[in-house]
């Protein structure tokens, strides 16, 4: 654009450039004129914003009663593909405690292959140690108090 460019003025005969000198006021004013070209381009930003805003208020209510239904569908189906995962490994949880006689509500806490799990408590069961009956019928004994001595202050 000519109007950005300073003009150099050339002595074709010297072979040398004049230079020309710029005041303050008029820097100003050059400078003024460029940003007032530059805000002069965005100047209806808020006005085409809200335009968008109107054009997707527009779409969305735009929407046919079949675009609407099949999103409510997909989400329900994704729902009920959830609840039937859930649905599933409550039943293989409760099928493998019983055929390994393990804690249903353990084994449903764990995580990864729930008879792998099932296997794993049965065998830390089986390898945990025995506790018998207590030989003197499991009465409490309560300790006999010791006997320490104070000793005086004074």
């Amino acid at each position: 654009m000519p109007e950005d460019t300073i003009q150099v003025e050339e002595n074709a005969t010297q072979g040398a450039t004049a230079e020309r000198t710029f005041t303050q006021s008029e820097m100003d004013a050059i400078i003024g004129e460029r940003l007032k070209r530059d805000r002069a381009k965005y100047a209806d930003y808020d006005e085409l914003k809200a335009k968008a805003a109107k054009f997707d208020e527009a779409e969305e209510a735009g929407k046919s009663e079949l675009q609407k239904a099949v999103e409510e569908r997909d989400r329900l189906k994704a729902e009920v593909e959830k609840l039937n995962a859930e649905r599933e490994r409550a039943e293989a949880v409760a099928k493998a405690a019983a055929e390994h006689k393990v804690d249903a509500s353990l084994l449903a806490r764990m995580t990864g292959d729930v008879d792998e799990n099932a296997r794993f408590l049965a065998e830390q069961m089986a390898n945990a140690p025995k506790y018998g009956v207590v030989p003197d019928g499991g009465e409490p004994k309560v300790p006999e108090p010791q006997k320490t001595e104070i000793p005086s202050i004074i």
